[in-house]
């Protein structure tokens, strides 16, 4: 036996509520304003070390004057009794009165943390400092980090890469070279043999800081470029180099023979 309470409706039309002569309320989805999104430019040095850059954004304020206007505009179903046991359902248009608003420029000041080992793209989020919405919530700000090209170092990762010059004679007999890193702090690489144009040296920990754990750092990788003398050598330094090299290279072989 049904229900005498029961909608004789509701076995056609599944979980629809109809209310005859009236309107039905459905729920929707508090609408949000657009999401605004930046690029932040910042140096190798500060995503080495971490910084706080302060930023200003002109951002729209909703600030309420006098009088009403139309808000919260919906679609509703409306079911009409046009008698004989017949009805009719159409969708209608309603609004409620909400206080009138407009919309005011605002100077705001941001601070947003650089935190060491951060990439490219990797956004930092300040909720409701987006667009606004007259009937509804403010977006969402986003920044997100870009680097500024460094004049001596490449990051691929949490690797570093530079290239570092140095004198024939500094390829020939060795050498020892300061590199000023990100921080300030100084990185001595020493040789005492012959280097080649473009060896590459690996300093293990001297990379970058890894986002999720600070303690750990990438590697420095050092290439060597040579730069030979501009000037032309006498007859006498030609020979004087002429022979040094002949000398080394029978060297090389006899340590070659006896090697083996």
């Amino acid at each position: 036996m049904m229900n005498s309470n029961m909608d004789p409706f509701a076995s056609f039309f599944g979980d629809i509520n109809f209310h005859f002569g009236g309107e039905s309320h459905q729920q929707h989805q508090t609408p949000k304003g657009s999401n605004v999104v930046m690029d932040l430019l910042v140096t190798l040095e500060e995503l080495y070390s971490g910084n706080f850059i302060e930023i200003t954004r002109n951002k729209p304020v909703i600030k309420t004057v006098k009088g009403t206007r139309k808000c919260n505009c919906r679609q509703e179903l409306v079911t009409r009794n046009l008698g004989n046991g017949r009805f009719q359902m159409m969708q209608q248009s309603v609004c409620s009165e909400c206080p009138n608003v407009k919309l005011v420029n605002e100077e705001r000041i941001l601070e947003v943390e650089v935190e060491p080992g951060m990439v490219d793209n990797q956004e930092t989020k300040f909720t409701a400092e987006g667009e606004p919405h007259i009937d509804g919530e403010p977006g969402d700000l986003i920044i997100k980090i870009q680097t500024i090209p460094h004049p001596v170092f490449e990051r691929k990762g949490d690797d570093l890469y530079t290239n570092v010059t140095i004198s024939l004679q500094d390829a020939l007999l060795g050498f020892t070279v300061d590199i000023k890193h990100l921080d300030g702090h100084i990185v001595t690489i020493q040789r005492d043999k012959i280097t080649k144009h473009g060896a590459r040296i690996r300093k293990k920990g001297e990379g970058m800081p890894n986002y999720d754990n600070n303690n750990l750092h990438g590697a420095l990788y050092v290439t060597f470029d040579i730069a030979f003398p501009d000037n032309d050598f006498t007859d006498e330094q030609k020979e004087d180099i002429r022979k040094l090299l002949q000398q080394s290279s029978v060297n090389r072989i006899y340590n070659g023979i006896h090697g083996n």
